[in-house]
């Protein structure tokens, strides 16, 4: 090889400027998106129930004791008949009202022909927070085994709120509120007022 071919194989160095490689953005993790959100909700707490009273709505006073304990507000609280119209039209209603942010519905989720709360709630849902039912039934399976798959808890999101919907024991209420509500509530709140 000659001194000609050996120079010829040598990269040339660019004499124009250089640019700048873009800036990193880093985009807020879930723990900032927490950071930023309301620390007060305003709620709508729904017992669905054909046999419960205010007196013996257990599920409903534990959701609104665990709202109240976390900072949240119960904005309203209605117990109404297994009856998907009902439960339709008070959804619709709350909706129209400005401080109602979340709606919590127990009861009704079962599999027995009354159980109709889901089929009321899934109708109206315009996004569904498909993740809410899965874990919501794998912890329930973790203690109560395989009768966890007649649970057909659900949520999602309804005119720019947020519904839950579980079943009406005190401890499905429990699991719900304390494991997976409470902690996102805030949260799903920030990211639905973006």
């Amino acid at each position: 090889m000659d001194k000609h071919s050996r120079k010829a194989s040598k990269p040339k160095k660019f004499s124009g400027s250089r640019r700048s490689a873009p800036p990193q953005v880093s985009l807020p993790s879930h723990k900032e998106h927490k950071v930023q959100a309301p620390t007060r909700v305003g709620c709508m707490v729904i017992t669905c129930s054909d046999t419960r009273t205010p007196e013996t709505d257990t599920s409903g006073q534990l959701i609104m004791k665990r709202l109240k304990a976390a900072g949240h507000k119960t904005v309203a609280y209605h117990l109404v008949k297994d009856e998907p119209k009902q439960i339709k039209t008070l959804i619709q209603r709350a909706v129209r009202k400005q401080d109602v942010q979340a709606i919590l519905i127990n009861g009704g989720t079962g599999i027995s022909r009354r159980d109709s709360t889901f089929e009321a709630v899934d109708a109206l849902l315009e996004k569904r927070l498909v993740g809410f039912g899965e874990i919501f039934r794998y912890l329930t399976y973790q203690d109560i085994g395989s009768a966890a798959i007649m649970s057909r808890a659900t949520a999602g999101l309804y005119c720019g709120r947020v519904l839950f919907s579980v079943p009406g024991s005190e401890g499905a209420v429990r699991l719900a509120v304390d494991n997976l509500i409470l902690p996102e509530l805030p949260h799903i709140i920030q990211q639905l007022s973006k």
